[in-house]
């Protein structure tokens, strides 16, 4: 049996993977991985996130041809030069389109709970993004196990309405993390961690 610092170990070895080779992820390996996901804690137990399986070009293409002309329209109220812009936009798209697989992660706010005050409703709204996070590192470990390699993208988050209109997704669903994934084809070198005394207060 494997000991505690193994798994201490097996997690601190996680790295966010930017290029992967071109092998196709089997459907029982992403399935695995979506199942563990899905064991996270939640709030309230509502299990708020969704996940939405983009393992073929098309529907990767389509996400990312749409999330790149609200990136080039930021990019240009930015103030940026033209070939910065076009240069940046295509990097963005082409990592998307290029990755094997992607999982959008989503939150589903229908079984919310609502409060009649805005304090509570903002903490509920927060709990629950909470949760789908948890979910996400759930699934960035199992991927890890699986001897695959992830990287988290945040775009969704500047491009909600988009994303869930080229996706064609539910209204309720709200994009938070585009998760791109496959096998790497690099591993970069842990980067720097803050020292504990900076992040930790023993009271």
């Amino acid at each position: 049996m494997s000991s505690s610092q193994d798994y201490q170990d097996f997690i601190r070895s996680r790295r966010s993977v930017r290029r992967f080779m071109q092998d196709r992820v089997p459907q029982e390996v992403l399935s695995r991985i979506l199942e563990t996901a899905a064991w996270a804690p939640s709030a309230h137990n509502f299990q708020p996130w969704r996940f939405v399986v983009l393992d073929s070009e098309l529907p990767r293409a389509r996400l990312a041809d749409a999330m790149a002309r609200d990136f080039r329209r930021d990019l240009q109220a930015d103030g940026l030069p033209a070939d910065d812009i076009e240069a940046q936009v295509q990097h963005s798209r082409q990592r998307i389109v290029e990755a094997p697989a992607a999982i959008m992660l989503c939150l589903e706010t229908g079984e919310m709970v609502r409060y009649p005050d805005q304090r509570r409703q903002n903490a509920e709204y927060l709990m629950a993004i909470q949760s789908v996070a948890m979910a996400g590192q759930n699934l960035l470990l199992a991927a890890h196990a699986e001897g695959l390699g992830c990287v988290w993208k945040c775009a969704p988050l500047f491009a909600q309405e988009t994303a869930r209109g080229a996706l064609d997704l539910p209204g309720s669903w709200q994009p938070q993390a585009l998760i791109l994934l496959g096998y790497p084809a690099k591993i970069s070198p842990p980067r720097f961690r803050k020292e504990m005394h900076e992040i930790v207060l023993h009271l």
